[in-house]
């Protein structure tokens, strides 16, 4: 770099470090949306989770402390479902926000300087108009990540959730208890799902809350409304008795056939996109035999 690059390097950095420092001693302005969701019901357990989250590497603890002194608005905002869902805590999602974006930041300024060491000089603008586009593309990485994965979470966990209001309308019409039907139920299965469903009947059990009440909590939490579905009938079997075997089945088999229909449309979807490339193929494949005999024509 150039002495005027330095220069111009140096009072950036300067100027940010007093801008950073009078935006910390200036008194901030309370968000609304920050004040009404800590007087919601469900932010007291949103923040037990965060308390109990283990804190085991460098990216929870730089989440941690973004979590503390930054405000809320900087986030934008949060795929609290998507997250509680994928049980990724927020510290380490804050932290893998800011890592992403400090990478983006000094990438081009390394790249930069590997191509300064051949002799190639770049003006001062692309390097940093580079960063700041690359930090803001990576700053927003966590969001579609974590978007991708708990949209493949939710299928799975409906297809898991079939089976397990099955189970739970077995038990029932063996002469189990609601609570009871719902816990062999979930003991029966060994995947994520029945492990998450087992977790929140238990809680339920020692802190004396209603199976179903808890069901729907889990399903408001995680965005899966088939699980508040499963809730509301258990709630007709357990407050006024009712026979809900029938119901039970008939929904499990609803899920599935709502399924089935889903990959059948992304199977029809699949093949629509392969009629493009399959035509064009079938074209070049005319050609390679038409050409040679319209090569003889036009040689002869």
């Amino acid at each position: 770099m150039t002495g005027a690059q330095l220069a111009m390097a140096s009072g950036a950095l300067i100027t940010l470090g007093l801008v950073l420092a009078g935006w910390r001693l200036v008194p901030a302005a309370p968000d609304l949306a920050d004040v009404v969701d800590r007087l919601s019901p469900t932010y007291s357990r949103r923040q037990r989770a965060v308390a109990a989250a283990p804190v085991t590497g460098g990216k929870e603890r730089l989440g941690l402390w973004a979590l503390r002194h930054l405000p809320p608005w900087v986030w934008g905002a949060i795929p609290t479902r998507e997250l509680a869902l994928l049980r990724i805590p927020l510290p380490r999602y804050y932290g893998e926000k800011i890592t992403f974006a400090l990478l983006g930041l000094v990438f081009p300024s390394l790249l930069t300087l590997a191509v300064g060491l051949f002799g190639f000089q770049l003006p001062v603008v692309i390097p940093v108009a580079a960063s700041l586009a690359l930090a803001g593309l990576l700053w927003f990485l966590p969001n579609w990540n974590v978007r991708d994965d708990a949209k493949r979470g939710r299928l799975e966990f409906n297809r898991a959730l079939g089976a397990y209001v099955d189970l739970v309308a077995l038990e029932r019409n063996a002469g189990s208890g609601p609570r009871q039907a719902m816990e062999i139920a979930a003991g029966i299965g060994h995947s994520w799902v029945f492990r998450r469903v087992g977790e929140e009947l238990a809680r339920s059990r020692w802190s004396g809350q209603a199976p179903w009440d808890a069901l729907t909590e889990l399903a408001d939490d995680l965005g899966v409304p088939e699980l508040a579905d499963l809730a509301d009938i258990m709630r007709l079997s357990g407050e006024e008795g009712a026979q809900v075997y029938a119901t039970l089945r008939a929904r499990s088999t609803s899920m599935r056939t709502a399924m089935l229909t889903g990959e059948q449309g992304k199977a029809n979807e699949v093949s629509e996109r392969m009629v493009v490339p399959g035509s064009l193929l079938g074209a070049v494949f005319i050609a390679l035999l038409v050409t040679p005999a319209l090569l003889r024509l036009l040689t002869s």
